[in-house]
């Protein structure tokens, strides 16, 4: 059995990296088309971050997969396709209301949140580990703002 590194990842990694490739493109594509529903400037600025932050974050793992002579995945998935529709309309019906497209926000963070926490325990050990972690990291940060965020707005 050899040991793994970043450019000769097992196929389970290889599995696991291109789920999170996909949660990152739904993230960012949720984030920017979320901004774009919203009527308040300062929110609008943290979700097209938020959403360019992922990106980067797929970019990255795009990079690992086809250091391992695969293709990697360019595209999210049906789900989250139907939630930024339900997030758009949402969104119209009330008029870009900042509390409820975050209540939205936050139900995608918890979705990539905790993709991130089974993909970082089933590649325990991984060669890939520390990027995943630090990537965590950043999820995390931006789950816990929105979160944060929901609350605030739920009172204005």
């Amino acid at each position: 059995m050899s040991l793994e590194t970043k450019t000769d990842l097992n196929q389970t990694t290889i599995d696991k990296i291109q789920k999170l490739i996909r949660a990152n493109i739904d993230s960012y594509n949720g984030f920017h088309e979320s901004a774009e529903e919203l009527n308040d400037a300062e929110l609008t600025a943290l979700f097209k971050k938020l959403g360019d932050q992922r990106s980067a974050m797929a970019t990255q793992l795009q990079e690992f997969v086809e250091f391992n002579g695969k293709e990697a995945e360019d595209d999210g998935s049906v789900a989250a396709k139907t939630h930024r529709i339900w997030i758009n309309i949402r969104g119209k019906l009330n008029g870009g209301d900042p509390h409820v497209i975050l209540i939205e926000a936050e139900r995608g963070e918890d979705h990539i949140k905790e993709a991130y926490e089974d993909v970082l325990k089933e590649t325990a050990g991984s060669a890939i580990n520390d990027v995943l972690t630090r990537q965590y990291a950043e999820v995390k940060a931006g789950h816990d703002k929105v979160r944060d965020l929901r609350d605030a707005y739920k009172n204005r």
